[in-house]
């Protein structure tokens, strides 16, 4: 169990959990090391295998429920039930894969590997899998879509990875890859609906870069604001309700300023 000690003045003197340490934006030492090839490597396959299996799921969909191709029926294919289990069980796998070698983020970026898994005349068909605002919505809908979608998963990852979550819980067994795929599983049952789901600027840009076409591009930007202001936000409830931070940061003023 964690212990924590509160001392004089509401500072926090004694804890059995370790948080790691920051880490440098840019090390110039790591270009010298195998391990940074490694996690570079490991992210471009896991990437690569992430938009085969998902993309190639949202198009095969498209083209079995196509009116011109199995008589336009809506039950053929997956469905978007089985799309949101494409992405959620690969974010699993591949997570739980990469994570103990470059944290597994999969985060794509563009791609050539989309050309690779399928035809090209299928692709263009059926919008290559690139995520737009779906008719009907309005581009506040799908903002507020893309933020809650956004929060779910980073509070997700938050949550999973905490290390005062492993002391205090040790007696129960985490599986971090399996809330964070399921987090993302949900979302897309959500909100597949109403953008396609984004939740992920790089996925978003990655696929409309390759598909370049207008549709894509009218609310581009949705797929960018929508999940930084999630992130953001999913961020600070984590650190400063959940975990106190801005509570501990005052006890911490107080302390000292007591001390003086």
């Amino acid at each position: 169990m964690t212990k924590e000690v509160v001392g004089e003045g509401g500072s926090f003197t004694a804890k059995d959990y370790h948080d790691p340490p920051p880490a440098p934006l840019i090390d110039a030492a790591e270009l010298g090391q195998w391990s940074f090839y490694r996690a570079l490597i490991a992210e471009f396959i896991a990437t690569l295998l992430f938009l085969y299996i998902t993309v190639l799921t949202v198009i095969g969909y498209k083209s079995q429920s196509d009116p011109l191709h199995s008589k336009g029926d809506p039950c053929a294919g997956v469905g978007i039930l089985g799309i949101a289990w494409a992405f959620g069980g690969m974010i699993f796998v591949l997570v739980y894969c990469t994570a103990g070698i470059s944290g597994g983020h999969i985060n794509p970026a563009v791609t050539f590997g989309l050309f690779l898994a399928f035809q090209k005349s299928y692709y263009t068909r059926y919008g290559g899998g690139a995520n737009s605002l779906n008719d009907g919505y309005s581009a506040g809908t799908g903002l507020g879509a893309e933020i809650i979608g956004t929060f779910v998963l980073v509070y997700t990852v938050f949550s999973a990875t905490d290390p005062k979550r492993n002391a205090r819980d040790s007696h129960i067994p985490v599986l971090a890859p399996l809330p964070i795929g399921f987090a993302v599983f949900m979302v897309h049952l959500a909100t597949i609906p109403i953008t396609g789901t984004g939740i992920n600027p790089a996925r978003s840009f990655g696929a409309a870069v390759i598909f370049n076409q207008e549709k894509p591009w009218d609310d581009h930007w949705i797929f960018w604001v929508g999940p930084f202001i999630g992130a953001a936000l999913a961020a600070f409830f984590h650190q400063f309700i959940l975990r106190a931070g801005a509570v501990k940061a005052l006890g911490s003023f107080r302390s000292s300023a007591s001390a003086v």
